[in-house]
């Protein structure tokens, strides 16, 4: 494999903000009377898209919302919730992108908006690793669909054989897979337990990524 780009996945992998989603859900469902532990909804809903995640709790609870309007008003309060607390990064992230972007070209392919992604990449000024940014509003299709990931390619001018990925989740490894692309999962303590049959590599953490995968020998 010539490696020329790696395209790295946002929520999970190089941020941690399991918390500040859940938190943000709860400020939504509060006031419908809905109440979930943080660890119950993270553990289910880990990597699940926030439209699919609504019309669940929508269903599950008999609210009088869509779950379409509820992944609106969710998205709403993670922009309002992260602006005044940041998710942490991941460990090793800034480190890791710093020496992969020497190397390779690097995309971000992430489900969330770009309200919700570009302040916190801004906050630890990652914005300058990245060749291109594809969040869920620049297309019609977002994870688990290829589209994000097909984007990503044609913006680096590069083919599935010339990139990886680089994922924490299922819904993120189902949208890289059915890209044709070489997918590292690394998973975390919310998605341990997903099926990761169809990832090529899987490692404890971005650092063991870069030293057992992508640092050029």
């Amino acid at each position: 494999m010539s490696l020329k780009a790696i395209l790295f996945d946002f929520d999970g992998t190089l941020v941690d903000s399991e918390a500040l989603h859940y938190m943000s859900w709860c400020e939504v469902l509060a006031p419908l009377g809905v109440s979930i532990s943080e660890a119950v909804f993270c553990d289910e809903f880990s990597g699940v898209p926030t439209v699919k995640t609504g019309h669940i709790l929508q269903q599950r609870f008999n609210l009088p919302h869509t779950g379409d309007e509820l992944a609106l008003q969710k998205n709403t309060q993670f922009v309002e919730t992260a602006s005044w607390q940041k998710p942490k990064l991941m460990p090793h992230a800034i480190d890791v992108l710093s020496l992969c972007a020497k190397h390779y070209k690097l995309a971000l392919v992430t489900g969330s908006t770009r309200e919700e992604a570009l302040p916190v990449l801004a906050h630890y000024q990652l914005l300058e690793f990245f060749d291109c940014i594809v969040c869920k509003n620049d297309v019609a299709n977002p994870k688990p669909h290829p589209e994000p990931y097909c984007m990503a390619m044609a913006k680096l001018d590069v083919n599935a054989q010339q990139v990886i990925a680089v994922e924490d989740s299922l819904t993120g490894l189902t949208s890289a897979v059915a890209a044709g692309i070489n997918t590292v999962v690394i998973p975390h303590q919310h998605s341990a337990d997903q099926d990761f049959s169809k990832a090529t590599w899987q490692c404890e953490s971005l650092d063991a990524m870069w030293q057992q995968i992508v640092k050029p020998r």
